[in-house]
């Protein structure tokens, strides 16, 4: 699976900016579809994922309630959008896919395929 990621720029805090990340290969729908993110310095993050048939989604406590992750298996991607955007979320965010549980999705970061990271800087 390759996986690239698009959306991200500069935008003022309170703003909103959606990020998508389009996959290949046929198995798209049998992926666990997450997001993460490097802030300078930091580690990476996780902040969102959402199961392979869209009912289950998790998020990081920072972002609960700002932003929805969401994906459409016919076109094969994966969306974040992110609304009531901070300073805070300024980072390189990827996109990534698992075939495994979420719990080692959200509790451990442990993807199967990433794609490159797109930057989001969030203005004071």
């Amino acid at each position: 699976v390759q996986l690239q990621a698009s959306g991200g720029g500069l935008v003022q805090a309170g703003g909103s900016l959606r990020l998508s990340c389009a996959a290949s290969g046929r198995t798209f729908s049998s992926y666990i579809m997450g997001w993460f993110r490097q802030a300078p310095g930091k580690e990476r993050e996780f902040v969102a994922a959402i199961t392979w048939s869209g009912r289950a989604t998790y998020y990081t406590d920072s972002v609960e309630g700002r932003f929805t992750i969401s994906r459409d298996n016919a076109k094969n991607t994966v969306y974040l959008q992110m609304n009531s955007l901070k300073p805070e979320d300024t980072a390189v965010y990827y996109c990534a896919a698992s075939l495994g549980t979420p719990r080692t999705v959200v509790g451990g970061g442990i993807m199967d395929y990433w794609g490159l990271g797109t930057l989001v800087t969030v203005s004071s």
